[in-house]
């Protein structure tokens, strides 16, 4: 995650609101705080729209329902955002065209068992409703494992066919955003771990920006041909597979034309390049980033194959294209899915193209690996919630980076950033004091270093004070030599890199700076080259990781667990620089990045490296073992306890001998679908088979490896859950159910021992948990051991909105 992935206001209102985007734009020379700002506006904008689309479903309806019950909350929150809304509002009212159209997915659940073409289906529906228009108006059909397309549509013209028989849903396709020397040492999870023969013949899918295929990471020294179960393909233009590339597809099924980028599967951002060494990267001795994190880096299954669909270019990830990946991806015969992308709220599952695509995952025993989110640590911030899919958290390991600066009075002071040039001694200035009064700028917009608000003749060649985050970029771009971050900005549990020597400073230490440079005529410093130093605290859920509960299913706890996304080394695209930023000159081979996009391949490495132990497993039982076996974490750490980190921090080691597991498969979560008010017909739809809901149906009977009590009030609540495990380990043994909870919440098992006599043998238990639920959140445990084994699941009771 680099700055920029926390919100781009472009991104944001084009991926969240393409109507709005589309007709009035949006304003880039945003500061960063504000971007944030911004972010959490637009997500609660998301939720009342979404609520008023369920009262009237026309468009009028909902622009004039966001404004009225939008602008008097933002103006509390932030008054310059509730003025541009306003003004965006109103320009929709008046233009209001229900002869325009947008970009809508028409799913239609399971291809269908009759032999006849699923494109022409299509053509004829939108023939249907569209007449002449049709052609023009379908972008894509999803007809490889699932059905469904994409097209424009008017208004009226999705309510048509959302009306007709066999659609599920029809919904906008909006933009998502894109959410290791050290890492996997820190895990526990050596080089010479112990390797099963067949991890050659795991075939990881990596839904990102593409990888930069001549990377040594992805060398294929020492790989046979590609498995013989692999139907994919190298479609793309300026890109080479190899035997461990063995695949790279590319998507834009919106036509949209990017202005940098060009349209192939090549990684010219390099997110996607990170992620995927990461996950099965050769190991490569010596890497670092420009001397810092030196070591070697490697993926956590260096023998598995990597298959590459790029779903992202420079706008962001479009979920048109997110499904289309997936409808190729399950065909061509992936064992695995990563997908370090999200959106900026959670949507119902059969609205959610992620939840869509990995629930057809699920059914042809594929295990989606999902990043949380970076939108911590705010409560219900989690995004990617499907319980058939696996949600990571992000959690630092030992190691950070902190940078000096050393004052012409000698006083030394430090920060987390990742500062790769040497120190050399400049004069320092505070932004304020030096603000671009020929373009119109005061003090109150130089201290926090907006775009073109620096005085270039006043800061050339200088160390410049900023009060936000963002101000390195245009501080660089006025003249600047460097950049002091002063402020309680957050995000002090991580390293952001910048284009310049940059430190960042709490407020205490910024005030110390500053009176330094009133103090004297001629002030000066120097911004030291970044030092590492051990993280004795780790792991701990970093700040921005996003939190539960899930906000679409209260009773199913998200995130599953965390795993390392915090100050990550690994392969970088050569088609982009460090940070991507304009005025960065450095382009390496290996970069440090933080995010849960990081943590997502580390989680989707060890999954593949259980799959490679069990092949035959199904996507929930190796998401049981990576849950089960995951280390304790501490709530004194991290305050939001299992919100913050699920079963806890991952153990790919322990994982692939778990002893018991918690089976799933599509029928159970059908029940459990039934039971959250899916009808039945549309289920049948999904499923393509005679799925029916059952009365008895609740999202307590779903089988899943950890228990959730939520309550909308306080006080007493009583809950039983019905669950069974499976014998993985050894033929006769015996557990005992042992339980862990606070005074508030009594937990009763049923039986209490469990005795199996062969490998595979299933065993079923009830579990009741009566809790007083008051303003927190109360947390416990149920551990099934044999001596060997700890089957680990975590209980909370909660009371949730």
């Amino acid at each position: 995650m680099t700055r920029k992935e926390f919100g781009d206001p472009d991104q944001l209102l084009s991926g969240q609101f393409p109507e709005l985007a589309a007709v009035v734009g949006t304003d880039s020379d945003l500061d960063f705080t504000f971007q944030i700002q911004m972010q959490e506006a637009i997500t609660f904008l998301g939720f009342i729209s979404r609520a008023w689309s369920l009262v009237d479903d026309t468009r009028f309806a909902s622009v004039i329902g966001l404004c009225l019950s939008t602008l008097v909350p933002i103006l509390i929150l932030i008054g310059y955002l509730a003025f541009h809304l306003l003004w965006v509002c109103l320009i929709l009212i008046l233009i209001d065209d229900k002869n325009s159209t947008c970009t809508y997915i028409v799913y239609m659940g399971d291809l269908p068992k009759s032999d006849f073409s699923v494109a022409s289906l299509h053509a004829n529906m939108l023939q249907e409703v569209t007449g002449s228009r049709a052609a023009e108006s379908l972008l894509w059909s999803y007809k490889r494992s699932f059905n469904g397309f994409v097209a424009k549509l008017t208004k009226d013209e999705k309510n048509r066919i959302a009306r007709m028989e066999g659609v599920v849903s029809v919904f906008l396709s909006q933009k998502k955003q894109l959410h290791t020397t050290r890492s996997w040492d820190f895990m526990g999870f050596p080089q010479d771990v112990k390797r099963a023969p067949l991890e050659s013949d795991v075939i990881v899918g990596m839904f990102d920006t593409g990888v930069w295929p001549e990377s040594v990471s992805f060398n294929d020294n020492g790989f046979g041909p590609p498995p013989a179960k692999w139907k994919g393909s190298c479609d793309s233009t300026n890109f080479t597979c190899n035997n461990k590339l063995i695949g790279a597809k590319y998507y834009n099924t919106e036509e949209i034309k990017t202005r940098n980028e060009e349209l192939s599967a090549r990684d010219t951002d390099g997110h996607g390049t990170h992620t995927a060494s990461t996950v099965a990267g050769q190991a490569v001795k010596n890497a670092s980033m420009l001397g810092l994190a030196n070591g070697t880096a490697r993926g956590g299954v260096p023998s598995a194959r990597i298959a590459v669909y790029k779903i992202c270019f420079e706008g962001g990830c479009s979920d048109a294209d997110i499904l289309a990946a997936f409808d190729d991806a399950i065909a061509d015969g992936v064992d695995i899915i990563s997908l370090s992308v999200g959106g900026v709220f959670p949507f119902d599952y059969f609205k959610d193209p992620i939840a869509i695509g990995a629930f057809h995952s699920m059914k042809n025993g594929i295990l989606t690996s999902n990043s949380a989110g970076n939108r911590g640590p705010r409560a219900g911030s989690i995004t990617n919630v499907s319980p058939w899919s696996l949600s990571v958290a992000a959690s630092s390991i030992d190691r950070k980076f902190l940078t000096q600066i050393v004052l012409g009075s000698n006083m030394t002071f430090e920060g987390p950033t990742i500062n790769t040039f040497d120190g050399m001694i400049h004069p320092i200035v505070y932004g304020a004091s030096v603000p671009n009064t020929k373009k119109g700028f005061t003090s109150a917009n130089s201290r926090y270093c907006e775009s073109d608000s620096l005085d270039p003749t006043m800061v050339q060649n200088k160390i410049v004070v900023c009060e936000d985050l963002q101000g390195p970029e245009s501080a660089l771009l006025s003249g600047a030599s460097g950049v002091v971050v002063e402020g309680d900005l957050g995000y002090e549990d991580l390293a952001f890199a910048f284009p310049l020597p940059t430190t960042y400073l709490n407020r205490k230490d910024g005030n110390v700076v500053l009176s330094y440079i009133n103090s004297t005529t001629t002030p000066s410093g120097s911004i030291l080259k970044s030092y590492e130093l051990v993280d004795k605290a780790a792991p701990t859920v970093v700040s921005f990781s996003a939190r539960g509960p899930n906000q679409i299913t209260l009773d199913i706890l998200k995130p599953d667990l965390t795993a390392p996304g915090v100050n990550i080394l690994a392969a970088w695209s050569m088609g982009t620089t460090v940070t991507g930023e304009e005025g960065d000159t450095r382009v390496v081979p290996f970069n440090i990045i933080s995010g849960t996009s990081m943590s997502c391949p580390h989680a989707t490495a060890a999954a593949a490296y259980v799959k490679s132990f069990h092949p035959t497993w199904s996507p929930a039982a190796i998401k049981s073992a990576l849950m089960t076996t995951a280390a304790p974490m501490s709530p004194t750490k991290n305050p939001d306890a299992e919100f913050a980190y699920g079963s806890g921090h991952i153990d790919p080691s322990k994982a692939v001998d778990p002893g018991l597991v918690y089976d799933a498969g599509e029928q159970d979560y059908v029940s459990f679908l039934c039971g959250q008010g899916y009808n039945a017909t549309s289920l049948k739809i999904v499923t393509g088979d005679a799925s029916a809901c059952t009365t008895n149906a609740t999202v307590w009977n779903l089988n899943y490896p950890s228990f959730a009590v939520s309550a909308q009030q306080p006080g007493s609540v009583s809950r039983t859950f019905n669950r069974t495990v499976t014998n993985v380990g050894v033929g006769v043994s015996s557990y005992q159910a042992n339980v862990v909870a606070p005074s508030e919440m009594v937990v009763k098992v049923n039986p209490s021992s469990l005795v199996f006599k062969a490998v595979g043998e299933r065993q079923s238990f009830v579990v009741k948990v009566d809790a007083t639920i008051g303003s927190k959140a109360l947390s416990g445990s149920l551990v099934w051991t044999d001596g060997v084994h700890n089957v680990t699941s975590p209980i909370v009771a909660f009371q949730g909105s």
